[in-house]
């Protein structure tokens, strides 16, 4: 059959939850047996997220072939239970690059260029490449910002050609916001009004309206939506605040938004199983058998007043994954590294857990390397990612081994012991200031070493795979390594190599041993960004697992 699309715009402010109304259509349409592919078309002039601050723009997300994307894609992952490529995503920047350098190769042949048709056809093209590389019947895309933001325009002129003359295959959902000031105490329809204005001004009249709000909506505000924004009363969603967003999809199904998405689109109503999904989130939902504190020892909380879940958004949906599985309500303590440097120890001294995250550069890395001390010294539950795997080696080069300076040279070029270096070719990268996707990036696969912690978790968890010869592929997202001409030394030492890449026999995991500590884990790759509610990561479950059997402090 010819591919549907689905568009889901947002308005009134960001960060509403236009990713996760995606994606909750998308597993509903899915789990009535529809070949379905989200796309995201992102507003910024970057090729990728990857060389964006995660402040500016929350946590980039790492896709299984090497695509530094916006977080979104974990949503859809999470939700889809499939993995997204490069083709799930698109930018601006990406856009106007490809017109820019065929232009530039004569393929116009001597045409004007234009926003358009150029650069909508350019739109278009890569949302339907995303449908025909993944044979799907659905598209779902999601238009980044908000309506009547410049940046995004194109954008919503190329979602208007593509409906034109196409009855039946388009529908458009705009997820907008529904206030309720305190000081007057009802919900105001006023901005959402404001919001269709935008799009009827640029040729788009919504078929549903999806109101976020912190209350449910009532008749009278469904019926002013229907009467101002053009819209049947019963195509008006409500999506109140729910205890998690993974409730969604259940919330949408409740109001058969789903149904009337395909009858719009002419598709029939096949059965809906979404019987897993709603025994997960009762999982959630349920009262906790016990608890954990878990400190985040991190740098990328704060803007400026206010801090920001955003920043370690996979890191804290896998801390949530495993901690539902388990039973337990882990109580997340987000810890500015700059502040342990100072000495203050206090926030480390009645947790159950420490993880030290991804990071960059020298900034607060002295404050890691303090907490990673603490936690080996006084035997609490120990995750390293990534750097936090790195400045492991550095602390305990210095502290067990005894190599005064050890460091990595991302932070000191000139260390007499430089534990962790720059992988191969990075040196020529750096130099160039070629730093845009040449990174180790994407999928590559690990051996693990027999009757290691990370050994017992992935096995139990039945997640190896290669199972015979214990390896596992993990996503990758980094410039520096384990400098192996160390390996010998920290090994007498006590340290355990646990896992090594199996083409580049790049040292991937590090560990200590159980009867030297409970859970002592550093990992060069990211398995925050495999991990899905219906799959929790195995090291995370082990992780948590261990933390549980902490005493209180």
């Amino acid at each position: 059959m010819p591919t549907k699309f689905i568009f889901v715009s947002g308005g009134v402010i960001s960060g509403l939850g236009k990713g996760i109304t995606t994606a909750s259509i998308a597993l509903l349409l899915q789990n009535r047996g529809y070949r379905v592919t989200p796309v995201k078309c992102e507003n910024y002039l970057n090729i990728d997220a990857g060389l964006i601050n995660p402040i500016e723009h929350g946590d980039p997300y790492l896709c299984e072939d090497g695509t530094e994307a916006d977080m979104d894609m974990g949503t859809y992952e999470k939700f889809l239970g499939k993995n997204m490529e490069r083709h799930n995503f698109v930018t601006m920047g990406q856009i106007y690059k490809t017109v820019i350098d065929r232009e530039r190769n004569f393929e116009y042949k001597g045409e004007d260029v234009e926003a358009i048709p150029h650069v909508t056809d350019e739109i278009t093209k890569r949302i339907k490449e995303a449908g025909n590389l993944e044979n799907a019947e659905i598209v779902v895309v999601e238009l980044g910002g908000t309506a009547g933001e410049y940046q995004n325009a194109l954008y919503y002129e190329a979602s208007r050609i593509l409906s034109r003359n196409k009855k039946n295959s388009v529908v458009h959902v705009h997820v907008s916001y529904l206030p309720t000031p305190s000081h007057l105490g009802e919900p105001k329809t006023k901005p959402t009004q404001l919001s269709v204005r935008t799009l009827n001004s640029m040729g788009i009249q919504p078929d549903f309206i999806v109101t976020r709000s912190e209350k449910l909506m009532d008749e009278r505000r469904r019926a002013r939506f229907a009467l101002f924004c053009n819209v049947e009363p019963e195509n008006v969603i409500d999506s109140v605040d729910l205890p998690t967003p993974y409730e969604t999809p259940l919330n949408l199904a409740a109001q058969k938004m789903d149904e009337k998405i395909l009858d719009m689109l002419g598709l029939p109503h096949n059965s809906l199983d979404i019987s897993q999904w709603s025994a997960m989130v009762a999982t959630v939902k349920a009262k906790k058998s016990a608890s954990v504190a878990i400190a985040i020892v991190g740098k990328y909380f704060a803007t400026g007043e206010y801090q920001l879940r955003d920043s370690y958004a996979a890191l804290m949906d896998s801390i949530d994954h495993a901690s539902w599985r388990e039973n337990v309500a882990a109580k997340v303590r987000w810890i500015q590294s700059e502040k342990l440097e100072k000495g203050e120890l206090s926030e480390l001294s009645d947790v159950q857990g420490i993880i030290v995250p991804i990071g960059w550069g020298p900034r607060g890395v002295e404050g890691k390397i303090q907490a990673i001390q603490y936690a080996r010294e006084n035997k609490i539950p120990y995750l390293g990612l990534c750097y936090g795997m790195q400045l492991a080696v550095v602390e305990y080069a210095r502290n067990v081994l005894g190599l005064s300076g050890a460091h990595t040279t991302e932070c000191d070029a000139d260390t007499a012991h430089p534990v962790i270096h720059t992988n191969i070719g990075q040196d020529e990268n750096i130099l160039r200031r070629a730093y845009g996707g040449t990174m180790r990036l994407g999928r590559w696969e690990c051996r693990i070493k027999a009757d290691t912690i990370s050994d017992e978790a992935y096995n139990s968890s039945h997640a190896y795979d290669k199972p015979a010869d214990r390896v596992v592929g993990e996503r990758h997202r980094h410039r520096y390594e384990f400098n192996d001409t160390y390996a010998k030394q920290l090994e007498d030492a006590g340290l355990v190599i646990a896992g090594r890449s199996t083409v580049e026999n790049l040292v991937e995991i590090i560990e200590l041993p159980k009867n030297v500590h409970p859970f002592f884990v550093g990992t060069q790759y990211h398995p925050e960004y495999r991990s899905r509610p219906l799959v929790p990561h195995p090291l995370f479950l082990s992780f948590i697992n261990a933390c549980r059997q902490q005493p209180k402090r």
